[in-house]
């Protein structure tokens, strides 16, 4: 397999670098401290193609590859992980889903002001007592005419708040279990929708996170994508491609700790040299470095393998599993190469583990990563 970049895809990964640390990087530890949505730098993104980078240009998308996205992604995640979910979310949770399963109605005007940047996204599965067992939904989607009546809740919905419209499961037939789930484009202003308040998280708290309610929400026929009783699978099928966007934010994050710890490392002196010289700080930095390129192969790899067509579910898997764990480590080593500067806010690698430690939990727990790893493996042994 190749793993050398285009020219193209060089390009974009120095697009991103440049925008990253030029426009999102100033503003970043305000945000965190305020829990401060981004609003203009993802304008600013939409603008340059950033939000839908992988839907055709004909439905408003920059037509670029899964690489590509991994590349913007981790270099906007080594900045400001929060940005990078975003980002994420809308481009892999959203219009992914949207191009593959919408109809032309539903790609005409949802799709393209989403990838466009006009319009932000946010993907609704998780409920109160439906999280890694999304089979469990409750919230109901009854046919009534020309439209679908909904009732239920929400929860976890990153870009909630600010989101213009949500990409929802519903239960159109309770009999059936999860095959009686269905997805629906559902509009922020639609009467009945009810937004809970922003979470106060531990980090990426720059993204918004909330509940939504929904209390007799009224949504046309037309919004339900696919056809009844298909929306779990349309729900799995897309966290399968999101998980590699979450672990390209994981690996940004492992990589700005990683490089925070190897610059600190040379200018902190300890016993009359540099802390670089010390054995003990060698090995860390070495095991750093291995799980991030590691991590970075096997999310480079999947990437590969979406773009052409081939398989890619265990290896994104593998991929959001390592790079979450490398995330969380490479954080906490970085901190600990920093000793009492790691712990405060002014040295910045404080925020890199709070920030980090999510990725072991959305999209998919680490647990849940593991089962689908183990299933995709007896799959091929057979």
């Amino acid at each position: 397999m190749n793993f050398d970049l285009t020219e193209e895809q060089i390009s974009i990964r120095d697009a991103a670098k440049d925008f990253a640390e030029n426009e999102v990087a100033p503003s970043s530890v305000e945000r965190d401290l305020n829990s401060e949505f981004p609003h203009e730098i993802i304008k600013k993104l939409g603008e340059l193609g950033f939000m839908g980078m992988m839907v055709s240009p004909e439905w408003g998308g920059a037509g670029m590859d899964t690489v590509s996205y991994v590349l913007a992604i981790e270099e906007l995640s080594k900045v400001d992980a929060s940005v990078g979910v975003i980002m994420s979310v809308n481009n892999s949770l959203v219009c992914y889903g949207l191009e593959k399963w919408g109809s032309e109605f539903i790609k005409e005007n949802y799709l393209k002001p989403l990838a466009s940047g006009q319009k932000l996204g946010a993907f609704c599965l998780s409920e109160p007592e439906a999280g890694s067992d999304a089979t469990q939904q409750k919230t109901e989607a009854v046919r009534d005419g020309d439209f679908y009546i909904l009732n239920g809740m929400k929860n976890w919905i990153t870009n909630g708040t600010n989101a213009d419209y949500y990409f929802l499961q519903a239960m159109t037939d309770k009999s059936k279990g999860y095959k009686g789930i269905s997805t629906f484009v559902v509009e922020k202003s639609f009467e009945g929708i009810e937004v809970g308040k922003k979470e106060d998280k531990l980090g990426i708290r720059s993204s918004d996170t909330c509940t939504l309610g929904l209390n007799n929400v009224k949504v046309p026929k037309e919004n339900l994508l696919g056809e009844e009783g298909i929306g779990f699978k349309i729900a799995m099928e897309t966290l399968n491609g999101g998980r590699i966007g979450v672990a390209a934010q994981s690996l940004g994050i492992a990589q700005a700790s990683y490089e925070a710890a190897v610059k600190y490392s040379k200018q902190r002196k300890a016993f009359d040299s540099p802390i670089s010289n010390l054995q003990a700080i060698q090995f860390k930095l070495a095991d750093m470095a291995v799980m991030t390129e590691a991590a970075r192969l096997l999310i480079l790899k999947s990437a590969i393998n979406k773009d052409e067509g081939k398989k890619y579910v265990k290896e994104a898997s593998m991929g959001k599993l390592l790079a979450s764990q490398a995330a969380v480590q490479c954080a906490l080593e970085a901190i600990q190469i920093h000793g009492g500067y790691g712990y405060v806010r002014e040295y910045l690698v404080e925020r890199f583990l709070r920030d980090a430690k999510i990725t072991q939990i959305y999209e998919g727990t680490s647990e849940i990563q593991k089962l689908v790893i183990a299933r995709e493996l007896i799959k091929e042994s057979a």
